[in-house]
């Protein structure tokens, strides 16, 4: 079994730079040069949703370790837009802009256009939803795997 884990996060962590590069590559062609590409799919991962820059980590909605830089690009190039929560001052609450929305759709075109282009290969939806379901196992072992190491003892085998 070691292998075979080593190899998953080994392949987990080449196939995610693969699909940045693949957004890179979508942003270019669209000659969008403000945004990077973790921006962009931190962007697509916000949507349609406002919240704060705390709920994009706990979310999972960006990449990198720098939340806080990526969010002030996006508002300074017009992506987001971004107001104090009225309720906790400490809390900043963001939301795309007309120009992120835009941007969001155009990624959106592309998910789509990569799913058709699955359609004429050999992965079936069956794999997808595979490998979907044991990614998820992994990452509920990884939370675990982490919260054991802030709390030993916490988890039983």
């Amino acid at each position: 079994m070691n292998n075979g884990y080593l190899e998953v996060i080994a392949l987990v962590e080449r196939l995610h730079r693969h699909f940045l590069e693949v957004v890179k590559l979508e942003l270019d062609g669209l000659g969008i040069h403000d945004i990077n590409n973790v921006q962009g799919l931190m962007l697509f991962n916000i949507g349609d949703a406002e919240m704060t820059v705390g709920e994009l980590t706990l979310r999972g909605c960006y990449l990198g370790s720098n939340v806080s830089y990526n969010v002030k690009k996006m508002v300074e190039n017009g992506y987001l837009s971004q107001e104090r929560s009225v309720h906790d001052r400490r809390s900043i609450h963001v939301r795309l802009t007309q120009k992120g929305a835009k941007l969001r759709d155009r990624l959106q075109t592309m998910h789509q256009r990569h799913v058709e282009m699955l359609n004429q290969t050999a992965i079936t939806d069956e794999d997808l939803a595979s490998a979907t379901v044991t990614l998820r196992r992994l990452e509920r072992f990884w939370i675990r795997a982490g919260d054991l190491v802030q709390r030993p003892g916490q988890y039983a085998a």
